[in-house]
């Protein structure tokens, strides 16, 4: 199923046949959504992968035989709810397994931090280290699900842009009262939240998260573990202004039954995303070929874009080209350099890629035991399904492993996470075989050094 090609000598003619309305490149869960809903609108749409196999970074594969891999992206929880509905996801093959915790964090004196079973237990959790923090906790929560209420607001609308100088009137008439469609809904939305939280808002995404953390609460334990999904997968500090967003984007996850902060895994691993994505696609008319590099853009003399270049030689024409792929992938190579000003490919070649993340993709026999606390078992626990939390007790010890990344080296005291999908998907390992750390164990090494950039889709 992961491997499945759609390219062929019958592929190449469809594509050379006629002119698309859209040609998009990359077959990422991105491209494949903006495909879908290009084609639902009755357009004809192309689809253009580099790769055999579709998904992007939301891709399962077979890299040790039985063992299905999500070689970049692990969980999921901020693919927008309207999307999962508008193309029918599930129908399509998507099926989200609910953790039974959300995180696990061992502690080096013989305690552990379990969160996220239910507000009860919570209470009990958090309560062995601080009552106070007990008693803010569910107020900290409440606090951050209504900011979202907001951000969601922003995440669902159209961004408001300003056209070329080129336009017609009527396109900027058009677009003058779209973009005060918008203001207005904001400044409705900013009303009903209300003055003080609206102030707090702004502090919370301009702020350091460790600023944030230190002003709800007084436990080590639980500022670190929250505190690591501000950072995760950047590189950037708790210390630096400006990751408190950070902190509050991996909040703003939602479930179709509207459950806020739920990361779940995906039956068949995160390629079953792209597949469930890919189907509603093919469903709406999409056509999609893999192995069809685009090696360049086709421009005429004029500027005006008429369709894309194979590696192979093939020619694709159509006069609109959507890319998944990076900017600097998409205008530092495909895009003739003379057809875009200088200062913004300048911007576009000074872009920073750096990562502090590795990730490791690992098969073994048995579960982990974590000999710190009591919740040992040969049987899956609440523990083994939650995101868990090692080398983090202290929002300090975060601070120390980003600065020895960016000072150049990795870091002395490594900041890990480890999930187990196989804990709760049955379909990505062999029967009879306990998986630990598999199909991936992220270790978070906060390293100029990286192997694989990870991302949460």
């Amino acid at each position: 199923m992961w491997n499945r090609s759609f390219s062929s000598n019958a592929t190449r003619a469809v594509l050379k046949e006629k002119k698309w309305d859209a040609l998009i490149v990359g077959a990422g869960h991105n491209g494949l959504i903006a495909a879908a809903y290009l084609a639902r609108g009755g357009l004809s749409v192309a689809v253009l992968e580099r790769r055999h196999v579709i998904g992007g970074a939301a891709v399962t594969e077979e890299l040790i035989p039985g063992f299905k891999f999500s070689r970049c992206s692990y969980l999921l929880s901020l693919l927008r709810p309207s999307i999962i509905r508008d193309l029918e996801l599930g129908r399509h093959g998507l099926k989200l397994l609910k953790p039974m915790a959300a995180s696990f964090t061992p502690c080096l004196d013989g305690r552990h931090l379990l969160l996220g079973m239910d507000d009860e237990h919570d209470y009990l959790e958090i309560s062995k280290f601080s009552r106070r923090d007990a008693e803010a906790y569910p107020r900290y929560e409440r606090q951050l699900h209504k900011y979202c209420k907001f951000m969601d607001f922003i995440l669902d609308s159209r961004t408001p842009e300003a056209l070329h100088k080129g336009s017609s009137f009527n396109d900027r008439l058009r677009e003058k009262v779209q973009n005060s469609i918008f203001w207005g809904r904001c400044l409705q939305h900013a009303l009903s939240l209300g003055q003080k939280d609206m102030v707090e808002l702004i502090d919370l995404l301009v702020s350091p998260t460790s600023k944030v953390l230190n002003e709800w609460f007084e436990s080590d334990v639980l500022k670190a573990t929250l505190a690591g999904d501000a950072i995760i997968g950047t590189m950037t500090s708790i210390n630096n202004s400006g990751s408190g967003y950070v902190l509050l984007h991996h909040v703003m996850g939602e479930t179709t039954h509207g459950d806020r902060n739920i990361w779940s895994h995906v039956e068949g691993g995160m390629g079953s995303v792209s597949m469930a994505i890919s189907n509603a696609a093919k469903e709406a008319g999409v056509h999609i070929a893999t192995n069809a590099e685009v090696s360049e853009l086709m421009m005429e003399d004029s500027g005006r874009l008429k369709g894309v270049l194979l590696v192979d030689g093939t020619q694709v024409h159509s006069s609109v080209v959507l890319s998944n792929a990076t900017p600097y992938k998409t205008f530092m190579e495909m895009v003739p350099h003379t057809f875009l000003p200088d200062d913004f490919l300048h911007a576009i070649k000074c872009s920073n890629y750096t990562s502090g993340t590795t990730k490791i993709n690992v098969a073994v026999d048995k579960l982990p035991q974590f000999h710190s606390c009591n919740l040992n078992s040969q049987e899956v626990g609440p523990q083994h399904t939650a995101t868990i939390h090692i080398g983090a007790e202290r929002m300090e010890d975060i601070g120390k492993a980003c600065q020895d990344a960016w000072n150049g080296f990795p870091s002395r005291r490594p900041i890990m996470e480890m999930t187990i999908p196989s804990s709760l998907d049955k379909t990505i390992s062999p029967p009879g075989i306990v998986v630990h750390m598999l199909p991936q164990s992220l270790f978070y090494l906060f390293s100029l050094r990286t192997i694989l950039v990870c991302y949460r889709s």
